[in-house]
């Protein structure tokens, strides 16, 4: 006989999802049954009679908050958004060229005065 799956069946794990959550308070034991589960997001504060698969307001004790988030943000200074930002861009400033001609009688005045 083949294995035989069902739909919205009996879970197969036993993992407690109060165990994640930031609310819930766990007391384990030695033994496997000495586990006693606590929510603290109700009021009064009541003990959980089950493995509780999915909950409403269950807050994950792993992720950060905002204010761990926020203190752990980099700042970021903002970019200048302009149709110019991307290519090539034009010099605004020119430069007068420096004529080769000129170079070589210097060069040749400065001999002079060294002989």
């Amino acid at each position: 006989m083949g294995k035989l799956n069902v739909k919205n069946g009996t879970p197969v794990g036993n993992e407690h999802l109060c165990r994640r959550c930031s609310w819930g308070q766990c007391m384990t034991g030695y033994r496997e049954s000495d586990f006693v589960v606590i929510c603290t997001n109700t009021n009064p504060n009541f003990k959980v009679p089950f493995t509780m698969l999915d909950c409403s307001e269950f807050s994950d004790r792993n992720r950060p908050d905002w204010e761990q988030m926020s203190k752990l943000a980099l700042e970021v200074a903002p970019t200048r958004v302009s149709t110019r930002t991307a290519g090539f861009s034009t010099v605004t400033t020119v430069q007068p060229i420096r004529r080769v001609a000129d170079d070589d009688d210097e060069d040749e005045d400065e001999a002079a005065r060294i002989r």
